[in-house]
Protein backbone atom coordinates (compact mmCIF):
# COMPACT_ATOMS: atom_id res chain seq x y z
CA UNK A 1 0.00 0.00 0.00
CA UNK A 2 1.27 3.27 -0.97
CA UNK A 3 1.58 5.94 2.29
CA UNK A 4 0.62 8.63 -0.43
CA UNK A 5 -2.23 7.14 -0.94
CA UNK A 6 -3.37 7.14 2.60
CA UNK A 7 -6.17 9.46 3.86
CA UNK A 8 -6.45 10.56 7.54
CA UNK A 9 -9.52 12.47 8.98
CA UNK A 10 -9.09 15.34 10.73
CA UNK A 11 -10.80 13.39 13.99
CA UNK A 12 -7.71 10.84 13.69
CA UNK A 13 -4.77 13.01 13.31
CA UNK A 14 -6.48 15.27 16.66
CA UNK A 15 -6.27 12.07 18.29
CA UNK A 16 -2.44 11.25 17.39
CA UNK A 17 -1.26 14.90 18.08
CA UNK A 18 -2.99 14.39 21.45
CA UNK A 19 -1.34 11.04 22.21
CA UNK A 20 1.58 12.24 21.43
CA UNK A 21 1.86 14.88 23.48
CA UNK A 22 0.66 12.49 26.46
CA UNK A 23 3.78 10.18 25.54
CA UNK A 24 6.35 13.22 26.05
CA UNK A 25 4.97 14.55 29.21
CA UNK A 26 4.91 10.63 30.54
CA UNK A 27 8.49 10.40 29.23
CA UNK A 28 9.79 13.58 30.61
CA UNK A 29 7.82 12.52 33.82
CA UNK A 30 9.52 9.37 34.17
CA UNK A 31 13.15 10.76 33.85
CA UNK A 32 12.68 13.09 36.34
CA UNK A 33 11.72 10.64 38.62
CA UNK A 34 13.95 7.79 37.68
CA UNK A 35 16.94 10.52 37.57
CA UNK A 36 15.82 11.92 41.16
CA UNK A 37 15.99 7.76 42.37
CA UNK A 38 19.52 7.19 41.44
CA UNK A 39 20.45 10.27 42.40
CA UNK A 40 19.21 9.28 46.27
CA UNK A 41 21.63 5.98 45.84
CA UNK A 42 24.63 7.43 44.44
CA UNK A 43 28.04 5.76 45.92
CA UNK A 44 29.58 7.66 48.26
CA UNK A 45 33.08 7.95 45.79
CA UNK A 46 34.63 10.74 45.27
CA UNK A 47 33.18 13.31 42.68
CA UNK A 48 36.69 14.79 41.40
CA UNK A 49 38.63 11.76 40.77
CA UNK A 50 35.93 10.71 38.40
CA UNK A 51 35.72 12.10 34.24
CA UNK A 52 31.92 12.82 34.75
CA UNK A 53 30.87 13.54 38.28
CA UNK A 54 27.57 11.98 38.29
CA UNK A 55 27.95 8.95 35.61
CA UNK A 56 24.59 7.41 36.81
CA UNK A 57 22.66 10.08 36.85
CA UNK A 58 24.23 11.82 33.21
CA UNK A 59 21.39 12.35 30.82
CA UNK A 60 23.51 12.50 28.11
CA UNK A 61 23.74 8.52 27.97
CA UNK A 62 20.47 8.59 26.61
CA UNK A 63 20.45 11.15 23.83
CA UNK A 64 20.84 8.91 21.19
CA UNK A 65 17.45 6.95 22.04
CA UNK A 66 15.62 10.21 22.69
CA UNK A 67 16.95 11.78 19.20
CA UNK A 68 15.73 8.56 17.73
CA UNK A 69 12.26 8.59 19.55
CA UNK A 70 11.42 12.10 18.51
CA UNK A 71 12.68 11.95 15.01
CA UNK A 72 9.80 8.81 14.34
CA UNK A 73 7.52 10.87 16.19
CA UNK A 74 8.14 14.19 14.08
CA UNK A 75 8.29 11.59 10.91
CA UNK A 76 4.91 10.11 11.75
CA UNK A 77 3.40 13.38 12.17
CA UNK A 78 4.34 14.66 8.96
CA UNK A 79 3.38 11.98 7.34
CA UNK A 80 -0.47 12.00 8.97
CA UNK A 81 -0.29 16.11 8.65
CA UNK A 82 -0.16 15.62 4.59
CA UNK A 83 -2.38 13.21 4.37
CA UNK A 84 -4.91 15.13 6.57
CA UNK A 85 -7.75 15.02 4.07
CA UNK A 86 -11.18 16.65 4.90
CA UNK A 87 -14.55 15.20 3.54
CA UNK A 88 -17.31 17.49 1.75
CA UNK A 89 -20.84 17.16 3.74
CA UNK A 90 -22.82 14.74 1.13
CA UNK A 91 -25.83 16.67 0.30
CA UNK A 92 -29.32 15.12 -0.60
CA UNK A 93 -30.65 17.15 -3.52
CA UNK A 94 -33.92 15.83 -4.90
CA UNK A 95 -33.95 14.22 -8.48
CA UNK A 96 -35.63 17.16 -10.47
CA UNK A 97 -35.20 19.85 -8.04
CA UNK A 98 -35.06 23.67 -9.90
CA UNK A 99 -37.28 21.83 -12.68
CA UNK A 100 -40.50 23.53 -12.90
CA UNK A 101 -42.40 23.49 -16.34
CA UNK A 102 -45.65 24.94 -15.25
CA UNK A 103 -46.49 28.56 -15.21
CA UNK A 104 -46.78 30.13 -11.83
CA UNK A 105 -49.44 33.08 -11.79
CA UNK A 106 -48.24 36.02 -9.82
CA UNK A 107 -48.98 39.24 -9.35
CA UNK A 108 -46.28 41.51 -10.07
CA UNK A 109 -45.97 43.43 -6.40
CA UNK A 110 -47.59 47.38 -6.77
CA UNK A 111 -45.08 49.51 -5.81
CA UNK A 112 -47.87 51.67 -4.26
CA UNK A 113 -51.49 51.23 -3.48
CA UNK A 114 -53.67 53.17 -5.14
CA UNK A 115 -56.36 55.60 -3.54
CA UNK A 116 -59.75 54.59 -3.05
CA UNK A 117 -62.03 56.11 -5.73
CA UNK A 118 -64.35 58.89 -4.44
CA UNK A 119 -67.28 58.43 -2.92
CA UNK A 120 -70.35 59.49 -5.97
CA UNK A 121 -72.00 62.61 -5.76
CA UNK A 122 -75.41 62.69 -3.94
CA UNK A 123 -78.56 62.90 -6.60
CA UNK A 124 -80.03 66.31 -6.22
CA UNK A 125 -83.09 67.23 -4.62
CA UNK A 126 -85.47 68.51 -6.80
CA UNK A 127 -88.43 71.15 -4.65
CA UNK A 128 -91.86 71.91 -5.76
CA UNK A 129 -92.56 75.30 -5.86
CA UNK A 130 -95.88 76.16 -5.55
CA UNK A 131 -97.69 78.35 -8.32
CA UNK A 132 -98.32 81.29 -5.93
CA UNK A 133 -97.94 84.85 -6.69
CA UNK A 134 -95.44 86.71 -4.92
CA UNK A 135 -95.83 90.09 -3.58
CA UNK A 136 -92.36 92.08 -3.12
CA UNK A 137 -92.58 93.64 -0.38
CA UNK A 138 -91.24 97.81 -0.71
CA UNK A 139 -87.71 98.54 0.36
CA UNK A 140 -87.37 99.83 3.56
CA UNK A 141 -84.36 102.53 3.75
CA UNK A 142 -82.66 103.23 6.95
CA UNK A 143 -80.39 105.47 8.33
CA UNK A 144 -76.82 103.74 8.29
CA UNK A 145 -74.98 107.50 9.50
CA UNK A 146 -72.48 107.28 12.23
CA UNK A 147 -73.00 110.11 14.43
CA UNK A 148 -70.36 108.96 17.21
CA UNK A 149 -66.41 108.84 15.58
CA UNK A 150 -65.08 105.33 16.11
CA UNK A 151 -61.01 105.05 16.96
CA UNK A 152 -60.30 101.63 14.85
CA UNK A 153 -57.61 99.87 16.09
CA UNK A 154 -55.00 97.75 14.34
CA UNK A 155 -54.69 93.89 14.99
CA UNK A 156 -51.28 93.76 17.08
CA UNK A 157 -48.98 91.01 15.29
CA UNK A 158 -49.01 88.35 18.33
CA UNK A 159 -52.70 87.92 17.72
CA UNK A 160 -52.70 87.40 14.13
CA UNK A 161 -53.59 83.59 13.84
CA UNK A 162 -50.41 80.90 12.51
CA UNK A 163 -49.67 80.72 9.29
CA UNK A 164 -50.65 77.92 7.79
CA UNK A 165 -47.54 74.64 7.63
CA UNK A 166 -46.23 73.44 4.64
CA UNK A 167 -47.40 70.67 2.36
CA UNK A 168 -45.97 67.64 2.65
CA UNK A 169 -43.08 66.54 0.34
CA UNK A 170 -44.78 64.55 -2.99
CA UNK A 171 -44.01 60.69 -2.14
CA UNK A 172 -41.26 59.37 -3.79
CA UNK A 173 -41.46 57.21 -6.63
CA UNK A 174 -40.49 53.53 -6.30
CA UNK A 175 -38.85 51.99 -9.03
CA UNK A 176 -40.62 49.10 -11.17
CA UNK A 177 -40.32 45.59 -10.64
CA UNK A 178 -39.53 43.91 -13.22
CA UNK A 179 -40.39 39.92 -14.59
CA UNK A 180 -37.71 39.55 -17.23
CA UNK A 181 -34.72 41.37 -18.22
CA UNK A 182 -32.30 41.42 -20.58
CA UNK A 183 -29.99 39.67 -17.62
CA UNK A 184 -31.10 38.23 -15.07
CA UNK A 185 -30.14 38.05 -11.79
CA UNK A 186 -28.34 34.82 -9.94
CA UNK A 187 -26.85 33.36 -7.24
CA UNK A 188 -23.12 34.25 -6.51
CA UNK A 189 -20.14 32.25 -6.93
CA UNK A 190 -20.05 32.05 -10.34
CA UNK A 191 -19.20 35.76 -11.67
CA UNK A 192 -16.09 33.96 -13.18
CA UNK A 193 -17.31 32.11 -16.01
CA UNK A 194 -17.45 33.80 -18.87
CA UNK A 195 -20.00 31.67 -21.16
CA UNK A 196 -23.50 32.32 -19.93
CA UNK A 197 -24.83 29.19 -20.21
CA UNK A 198 -22.32 27.63 -17.96
CA UNK A 199 -22.53 30.78 -15.31
CA UNK A 200 -26.35 29.98 -15.18
CA UNK A 201 -25.60 26.48 -14.77
CA UNK A 202 -23.04 26.98 -12.33
CA UNK A 203 -24.73 29.33 -10.38
CA UNK A 204 -28.57 27.13 -10.41
CA UNK A 205 -26.16 24.48 -8.86
CA UNK A 206 -24.67 26.68 -6.35
CA UNK A 207 -28.23 27.94 -5.34
CA UNK A 208 -29.22 24.16 -5.01
CA UNK A 209 -26.57 23.39 -2.46
CA UNK A 210 -27.24 26.32 -0.34
CA UNK A 211 -30.60 25.15 -0.31
CA UNK A 212 -30.32 21.70 0.50
CA UNK A 213 -27.95 22.11 2.91
CA UNK A 214 -29.45 24.74 5.14
CA UNK A 215 -33.17 23.36 4.74
CA UNK A 216 -34.62 20.80 7.51
CA UNK A 217 -37.44 18.80 6.51
CA UNK A 218 -40.40 19.37 8.83
CA UNK A 219 -40.85 16.90 11.35
CA UNK A 220 -44.64 16.69 10.37
CA UNK A 221 -44.26 16.70 7.10
CA UNK A 222 -41.39 13.20 7.47
CA UNK A 223 -44.19 11.70 9.74
CA UNK A 224 -47.28 12.13 7.69
CA UNK A 225 -45.47 11.84 4.29
CA UNK A 226 -45.78 14.95 2.81
CA UNK A 227 -44.28 15.76 -0.41
CA UNK A 228 -44.27 18.00 -3.28
CA UNK A 229 -42.77 20.94 -4.75
CA UNK A 230 -43.06 24.89 -2.62
CA UNK A 231 -42.89 27.72 -4.92
CA UNK A 232 -41.49 30.95 -3.09
CA UNK A 233 -41.92 34.14 -4.63
CA UNK A 234 -39.12 37.08 -3.84
CA UNK A 235 -37.37 40.21 -5.47
CA UNK A 236 -33.84 41.01 -5.92
CA UNK A 237 -33.31 44.37 -5.33
CA UNK A 238 -30.68 46.51 -6.87
CA UNK A 239 -27.80 45.74 -4.62
CA UNK A 240 -28.96 42.16 -5.13
CA UNK A 241 -30.59 41.61 -1.57
CA UNK A 242 -33.41 39.63 -0.92
CA UNK A 243 -37.06 41.48 -0.21
CA UNK A 244 -40.52 40.73 -0.01
CA UNK A 245 -40.32 37.14 0.85
CA UNK A 246 -43.93 35.18 0.03
CA UNK A 247 -45.21 31.71 -0.40
CA UNK A 248 -46.59 31.34 -3.33
CA UNK A 249 -47.36 27.72 -3.37
CA UNK A 250 -47.80 25.26 -0.68
CA UNK A 251 -47.76 21.41 0.17
CA UNK A 252 -48.64 22.68 4.00
CA UNK A 253 -47.51 20.46 7.33
CA UNK A 254 -44.63 23.31 7.60
CA UNK A 255 -42.71 22.82 4.45
CA UNK A 256 -43.87 26.25 3.12
CA UNK A 257 -42.68 28.40 6.32
CA UNK A 258 -39.08 26.20 6.23
CA UNK A 259 -38.12 26.98 2.14
CA UNK A 260 -39.22 30.62 3.14
CA UNK A 261 -37.01 30.41 6.10
CA UNK A 262 -34.06 29.60 3.63
CA UNK A 263 -34.91 31.52 1.32
CA UNK A 264 -34.30 34.79 3.58
CA UNK A 265 -31.05 33.35 4.46
CA UNK A 266 -29.44 33.56 0.94
CA UNK A 267 -26.72 35.78 0.54
CA UNK A 268 -27.20 38.60 -1.67
CA UNK A 269 -27.41 37.80 -5.60
CA UNK A 270 -25.99 39.37 -9.10
CA UNK A 271 -28.91 41.44 -9.45
CA UNK A 272 -30.58 42.05 -12.73
CA UNK A 273 -29.85 44.29 -15.39
CA UNK A 274 -32.00 46.05 -17.95
CA UNK A 275 -29.86 48.02 -20.41
CA UNK A 276 -26.95 47.51 -18.70
CA UNK A 277 -28.32 49.20 -15.12
CA UNK A 278 -29.02 47.07 -12.27
CA UNK A 279 -32.94 46.86 -11.94
CA UNK A 280 -35.39 45.46 -9.25
CA UNK A 281 -36.75 41.66 -10.47
CA UNK A 282 -39.16 39.60 -9.34
CA UNK A 283 -38.17 35.63 -9.12
CA UNK A 284 -39.95 32.61 -8.64
CA UNK A 285 -38.49 29.47 -7.27
CA UNK A 286 -39.55 25.96 -6.57
CA UNK A 287 -38.49 23.80 -3.52
CA UNK A 288 -38.84 20.07 -3.86
CA UNK A 289 -39.39 18.21 -1.21
CA UNK A 290 -38.78 14.44 -1.25
CA UNK A 291 -38.61 11.99 1.66
CA UNK A 292 -35.05 9.80 0.77
CA UNK A 293 -35.80 6.13 0.65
Amino acid sequence: MNIADLSVPGKWLIITLVLVAVMVIAIILFMRSYLKKESDQLPGKDPNTRRVKYPEVDVFNMSGTFFTAALMSALLLTILAFNWTTYEEEIYIPEGAGDFDEEIEVETPRTKEPPPPPPPPPPPVIEEVPDEEVIEDEPVFEDMSAEVEEEVVAQKESELPPPPPPPPPPPEKEEEIFKIVEEMPHFPGCEKIRKKEKREKCAQDEMLKFIYKNIKYPNIAKETGVEGTVVISFVVEKDGSITDVRIVRDIGAGCGKEAMRVVKMMPKWVPGKQRGRPVRVQFNLPVKFKLQN
